[in-house]
């Protein structure tokens, strides 16, 4: 594992490798400690953000930042025949994530790409529906990312970003980040033996906006002419949902 491991040492291309180191080496732990880390509420607010996509029989989607494809799992299901590509630049990730594919008899209908967030490999206008999990504050530019979405995305089509944010209210935003930056890597060491991978998940957050902040950036960037913003949790999470321009 890498030495670096500070925010403010991890930035651009740096960033990009240790965050695919981190991912590489938790693939097979991750569902698992997602549930741990998260006390299940990861599937409620997937849940959530599912029911307000509205996903409709036959529509396209890409899962960006796939990982183990629960989230393109659920998008295929809810599609029932539209085609839907899970895209991730960690081979282990999508390893885990194609035998979860297969026991749901999903691999005709589901694509899975090992492929780079900043530079997806599709046309304009190909999909109906982009989303990205718990991964947006993970890339080298979120900003870049999203209008990437944006761009594969069909006129009046969906951009969606499930993702951690910051509590507002101060006495449990104290609570949060206690467990979050003190307890959490423990519980990484002492369920997966690993501590520094853990460590780099509330470090993530450090620089990340919260959820007011980025859906004030989705909102300039140009690329929607709406966007919608849900706290989850008390602030823990938040869902956006950015109408890409051009539809009717």
């Amino acid at each position: 594992m890498s030495n670096i491991s500070r925010q403010t040492k991890i930035t651009g291309e740096s960033k990009q490798k240790f965050v695919h180191q981190v991912f590489e080496s938790i693939a097979d732990d991750y569902d698992r400690m997602n549930t741990l880390l998260s006390f299940r509420r990861h599937k409620a607010w997937r849940n959530t953000a599912m029911k307000k996509m509205a996903v409709q029989a036959g529509d396209t989607a890409i899962d960006v930042c796939c990982g183990t494809c629960d989230w393109t799992i659920s998008l295929a299901e809810a599609s029932a025949t539209g085609r839907v590509v899970g895209l991730d630049f960690s081979r282990n990730m999508l390893q885990v994530g194609e035998k979860k594919v297969a026991a749901r008899q999903r691999t005709e209908q589901v694509e899975l790409i090992q492929g780079n967030a900043m530079e997806l490999p599709f046309p304009d206008d190909t999909f109906d529906h982009a989303t990205i999990g718990f991964a947006l504050r993970n890339v080298p530019d979120y900003r870049h990312v999203l209008q990437e979405m944006a761009r594969v995305v069909k006129p009046g089509g969906q951009v969606v970003s499930l993702e951690l944010s910051k509590p507002t209210w101060p006495p449990f935003r104290f609570v949060y980040y206690l467990y979050f930056q003190r307890i959490l890597p423990w519980l990484g060491k002492w369920f997966a033996d690993r501590y520094e991978q853990y460590r780099w998940l509330p470090e993530s957050l450090v620089n990340f906006p919260d959820y007011k902040e980025l859906a004030r950036v989705m909102e300039e960037d140009g690329c929607f002419e709406q966007v919608e913003v849900k706290p989850l949790t008390g602030g823990i999470a938040a869902l956006h949902v950015g109408r890409v321009k051009g539809g009717v």
